[in-house]
């Protein structure tokens, strides 16, 4: 298998290893697991992948509609709001 690129999150992987079924199985069944908001990420991420992988567009949610029109209508964020909220990303 020749290595494959990834990129989720804004984030590029480089994956090298050939992974079979079993190995994958394995590490599916592991994933349980994982604390919670780990799972969540994981995904999150498969369902990016899966809808880069379909034709159809990608359908929003309604917590992530709802979560757009808050944010839409609320004030824009300071400028220290948006410094706080990238460390924040840079922490996890």
């Amino acid at each position: 298998m020749k290595a494959a690129v990834v990129v989720a999150h804004g984030m590029r992987f480089v994956l090298n290893k050939s992974m079979s079924r079993p190995d994958l199985k394995a590490l599916l069944e592991r994933v349980s697991t994982w604390p919670e908001e780990r799972q969540r990420q994981l995904a999150e991420l498969a369902l990016e992948i899966e809808a880069e992988m379909s034709d159809s567009a990608y359908q929003a949610s309604a917590e992530e509609l709802q979560a757009i029109d808050e944010g839409l209508a609320g004030e824009p964020a300071s400028q220290e709001e948006v410094e706080a909220a990238f460390a924040s990303f840079r922490r996890t």
